[in-house]
């Protein structure tokens, strides 16, 4: 985790940070609530109980989010239900597609006004949705854009599980080129650490994986949690009884290299993470996914290839290789064909089942963060305008 400075404080001064302005969540919303905590909150509105199913269907069935498409419902009941169980938490900022419209990013802004991003990816076989569990991010990993921009807050429940039901839906009005109408899978590799906002992850993942309508009804199997190595909260979601695929952003094998690149690594060594990805492996059945951003000259050496593979071999792993997303100013770069091809040769001579992340987005900022980053530079820039007409 990001170590932040102590501050000395003196009776004289207030302690800054119990004085601190903690960040406003969002309004309750349907998706934070399971379908009892639904019939409860639909029962002190004076509504019978069974409206909370039909709202549930709606939202969640048919992936409604507009209350005026709620026609089943009476008029005056619609408008005090949605007004209280489905009130509007994501503003659409921007929505670009490249890849002849099989990629699709959005870029939010929620009621604080923070920015969050969720890209829908389409495959001739299936529909994937990348999501933020966090505005911002705390860990600090200096070739990420959205680390760089340091932690804003976490998102609600029904905050992530709201970008999943919007993407569903996009999905299933056929806008996803060559693709099934239908999402099938959940990967929390957008905006933040999911594990550093763990109690509202878990419970938006049970919630996208309940049968409908109290949940969106995808397969455990098919939704992807990842980490930098947060060990005690891998340990936790060991005992969670879950079969979500865990992917562990290891991005170096050795701790010299991964304490500047990951941070967390100050506290948590690589073998100690690698130790709690392969028990959550032993407890689920489900193997490891080790991601690994390939950088020009920083990590992509043929020796950190063999000792990744050392380490991985004959354990329940494979590794997915990241070709860097550069971004604008930065001194990080995507390693070379040839060396990133030599790096994949290596790992399977070793006997560790490799592959290459199929590139997306770079023509819309692709990776996580940078279109965030853009949009924040622009407003900036203007209000830095409007300060000057007055007297990035």
């Amino acid at each position: 985790m990001t170590i932040l400075p102590v501050i000395p404080t003196s009776p004289d001064q207030p302690d800054a940070v119990s004085t601190r302005r903690r960040p406003a969540m969002p309004p309750r919303h349907l998706a934070d609530l399971d379908l009892a905590g639904r019939r409860a909150a639909v029962a002190d509105l004076g509504e019978p109980a069974f409206r909370a199913k039909q709202l549930s269907t709606h939202y969640f069935g048919r992936l409604v989010r507009d209350p005026a498409a709620m026609t089943d419902l009476p008029a005056a009941s619609r408008d005090r239900l949605t007004e209280v169980l489905l009130p509007t938490l994501l503003t659409p900022q921007r929505e670009l597609a490249c890849d002849d419209g099989a990629t699709r990013k959005t870029l939010w802004k929620l009621h604080d006004g923070a920015m969050v991003e969720s890209v829908l990816m389409g495959y001739p076989d299936r529909v994937t949705a990348c999501v933020s569990s966090q505005a911002g991010c705390g860990m600090a990993c200096p070739f990420c854009a959205t680390g760089q921009a340091g932690l804003t807050r976490n998102l609600s429940v029904a905050e992530i599980v709201d970008q999943v039901v919007y993407l569903a839906g996009v999905a299933a009005s056929g806008a996803v080129t060559g693709s099934p109408p239908r999402l099938s899978r959940v990967v929390f590799m957008g905006m933040g650490e999911p594990l550093a906002n763990y109690p509202r992850v878990i419970e938006a993942v049970r919630r996208l994986t309940a049968p409908a309508p109290e949940g969106l009804g995808l397969s455990q199997r098919h939704i992807t949690v990842s980490t930098v190595g947060l060990v005690p909260a891998m340990r936790r979601l060991i005992a969670e009884g879950l079969s979500v695929t865990l992917a562990l952003s290891l991005h170096a094998p050795d701790d010299d290299l991964r304490d500047e690149l990951v941070p967390v690594n100050q506290r948590w060594k690589v073998a100690e993470v690698l130790d709690a990805a392969f028990d959550y492996a032993a407890q689920t059945g489900r193997r490891i996914s080790i991601e690994y951003a390939l950088i020009r000259d920083v990590n992509d050496q043929p020796w950190r290839a063999d000792l990744l593979g050392r380490l991985l071999h004959g354990k329940l792993a494979h590794v997915n290789l990241i070709p860097l997303n550069p971004t604008p100013g930065s001194r990080w770069d995507a390693s070379p064909k040839p060396v990133e091809r030599e790096f994949v040769r290596r790992l399977r001579e070793a006997g560790v089942a490799t592959t290459v992340r199929d590139t997306r987005g770079r023509e819309i900022d692709g990776a996580c963060g940078q279109l965030a980053a853009s949009e924040l530079t622009v407003v900036d820039a203007g209000g830095a305008a409007a300060d000057a007409e007055v007297a990035r």
